[in-house]
């Protein structure tokens, strides 16, 4: 039967790709800047939301993930849902939102990691951050993974604050990640690590480093770990220099002086070691079957044209025995079925939100926010002015007509479409049941919550919570 006629007064029918800050940032706009009523559809190929808030954030940092209020908001707007486990390029397809909606926003955020390209980088306990960080954090895609924590020592690649996350879980004591929401098979091996020392390594100098003052202060608060920073490694060079004496990054002031901190402190003799190292870039990671030692090379800096510090090889390396590896350089999206992709960025292309095709022109109706817009970076509050600039874009178009012309926008139709596919769809308050349970089985140890890992184990659990309670 075709499509009744549409009205300014119809709704607009938007779909989100992604359950992330960006996500949920763009529906909060939306919902408070239409003119026109809007219902909001949000898909996640997971039952739970919230993207990297769940599956990102280290469990120590529980504060952080008090944001998650602010999205229950925004969820509890009748023009809004949430339609988890349902997954782009399986579920639902690209022809099918063109179909439904008005208006698409991809938000799926950077996935995977930047590989070093390096000889031995794909030697058994040689791992990328991403999947470290998944599995402590209970993540279903990273679940089956095992680390060995067999090895008396670690090195962590990277001056950014995912780096400074790894390192301090593997520095953690059992009982400073008791009170953690961290997975609890992950708890479990990491009470039994034997881990003694933790490199990390920069490329860049310690003027240049990613990491924020927090991430680095917090260290010092370690139960069982010395943080360890020789001077030399804080000599710097007159670029740099002159860079921390022009005043204009104080954060980057602030971490050389607690660096240097550091650097006057003696260890005071607890289990575990920090050892941080600057201008220093692996060149190859050694070993037959497995890792055994990393390669790296002291770098110098130079400044570019654009008056940026880069650095470059200076040649003399030196050979550091490691028996596990996790890099940390840098994050890129994937291709999405159906959607423009640029390989080189890994990002879907785009002019301030609004998606381009292959020719440079826009794409009706479609639009990107967050790390797929803009690549992995800034921290999650960055997301929403990122947000916002997108969806005022897409609320200007769809003003002057310029917007998708769905040929079934009745919002029950993509409900007809997952039932008819057989897709078992979590809803918000399917989350909320979830969200309890877990916390349930948390504080029955003494914990924040303890994670559901696994999607089956997600679903049947609310089965039986259903059966239990009708």
């Amino acid at each position: 039967m075709p499509a009744s006629p549409e009205t300014t007064n119809s709704p607009l029918r938007v779909a989100i790709i992604g359950s992330g800050p960006s996500a949920f940032f763009a529906a909060e706009h939306l919902l408070e800047r239409s003119d026109r009523p809007i219902e909001i559809d949000m898909f996640e190929r997971l039952p739970t939301p919230f993207g990297l808030v769940r599956g990102g954030v280290a469990p120590d940092h529980q504060k952080i993930k008090s944001v998650t209020k602010a999205y229950d908001k925004t969820a509890s707007h009748p023009g809004f849902r949430f339609l988890g486990n349902v997954e782009f390029g399986r579920d639902i397809h690209h022809a099918d939102l063109i179909a439904y909606y008005h208006l698409i926003f991809y938000a799926t955020g950077a996935q995977t990691d930047r590989k070093m390209g390096i000889p031995g980088e794909d030697l058994p306990s040689s791992h990328a951050a991403t999947e470290f960080v998944g599995w402590y954090n209970a993540h279903p895609d990273y679940r089956e993974l095992t680390f060995d924590l067999s090895q008396a020592r670690a090195a962590v690649i990277g001056n950014g604050n995912v780096a400074m996350d790894v390192m301090r879980i593997l520095a953690c004591t059992p009982e400073e990640l008791h009170g953690t929401d961290i997975a609890d098979y992950a708890l479990d091996a990491l009470s039994r690590s034997n881990i003694k020392e933790i490199y990390i390594f920069g490329r860049r100098g310690p003027a240049q480093a990613a990491f924020t003052n927090p991430e680095l202060i917090e260290l010092a608060e370690l139960a069982g770990a010395d943080v360890i920073v020789a001077p030399q490694e804080l000599e710097l060079d007159p670029l740099s220099r002159a860079y921390i004496q022009s005043g204009e990054d104080r954060a980057a002031q602030r971490n050389i002086e607690i660096l240097t901190d550091y650097s006057r402190q003696p260890p005071s003799g607890k289990p575990r070691r920090i050892i941080m190292r600057f201008l220093r870039s692996p060149v190859e990671i050694i070993g037959s079957e497995r890792v055994e030692a990393i390669k790296v090379v002291a770098n110098e800096l130079y400044k570019r044209e654009d008056g940026s510090l880069r650095p470059r090889p200076t040649g003399q390396t030196e050979v550091i025995p490691v028996g596990l590896v996790f890099r940390s350089i840098g994050y890129r999206g994937v291709p999405l079925p159906g959607v423009p992709f640029d390989q080189s960025s890994g990002t879907i292309p785009n002019d301030q939100g609004r998606i381009l095709d292959a020719n440079g022109q826009h794409v009706v109706g479609e639009y990107a926010v967050g790390w797929i817009k803009r690549g992995p970076t800034g921290i999650i509050g960055t997301n929403k002015p990122d947000s916002q600039q997108t969806v005022d874009l897409a609320l200007t178009d769809a003003a002057q007509g310029i917007h998708i012309k769905p040929t079934e926008p009745a919002r029950e139709a993509i409900d007809s479409l997952l039932h008819k596919r057989g897709v078992r769809v979590v809803s918000y308050a399917d989350w909320h049941i979830l969200d309890r349970l877990e916390q349930e089985r948390g504080q029955a140890v003494g914990r924040p919550r303890i994670k559901f890992s696994r999607v089956d184990d997600m679903l049947r659990a609310l089965e039986e919570y259903k059966q239990r309670t009708h």
